[in-house]
């Protein structure tokens, strides 16, 4: 299967979800565990990289789909990127998907391939960071410093389970 469908990063508890779980395995998926900042995420960005690379010299090699947020948003915003598809290196083609919900249509903008100076090579944030703000561009978005630390705050507050004090708090720290 995943020589027709590229093969994506995840947070580590997609790969125990019914159907998702077993199809994102045969497609040879990188898990992340995302509460762990731990060594561990060298490795998973070494593994990306190698996978990117692999992929630009062996044309029958899998391809990797990355998204570079590492979370979701309500559309209007972008978030900083992760990283780890930078390391690499490597020319990538960036797709932004908007407002990908059951009852909604996908729109998919595919943009052209953006490869990176050499100054970008020598600094993967701020190849991240050029790509980010050409999409945020591209998809008329505002750009955003709030991540998913922020994000879980804010669905506590929606949910009742924290007071709108302890929000605000957290943002200030």
């Amino acid at each position: 299967m995943s020589s027709t469908f590229p093969s994506f990063v995840a947070k580590r508890s997609v790969s125990k979800l019914p159907i998702v779980g077993l199809v994102s395995k045969c497609l040879g998926c990188v898990y992340v565990q995302r509460e762990l900042k731990s060594s561990d995420i060298k490795g998973v960005s070494a593994v990306i990289s190698d996978r990117i690379q692999e992929a630009h010299q062996d044309k029958s090699a899998p391809k990797m789909m990355i998204f570079p947020e590492g979370t979701t948003t309500n559309g209007d915003y972008l978030l900083p990127f992760k990283t780890g598809a930078f390391l690499a290196q490597s020319p990538v083609r960036h797709v932004i998907l908007l407002l990908c919900q059951f009852a909604n249509y996908i729109e998919v903008t595919k943009l052209p391939v953006y490869r990176p100076s050499e100054q970008e090579k020598a600094d993967p944030k701020l190849y991240a960071e050029n790509v980010r703000r050409l999409i945020a561009r591209e998809a008329n978005l505002i750009l955003s410093d709030v991540g998913l630390a922020e994000k879980r705050v804010y669905l506590e507050a929606l949910n009742g389970n924290i007071s709108t004090p302890t929000v605000l708090r957290h943002k200030d720290d």
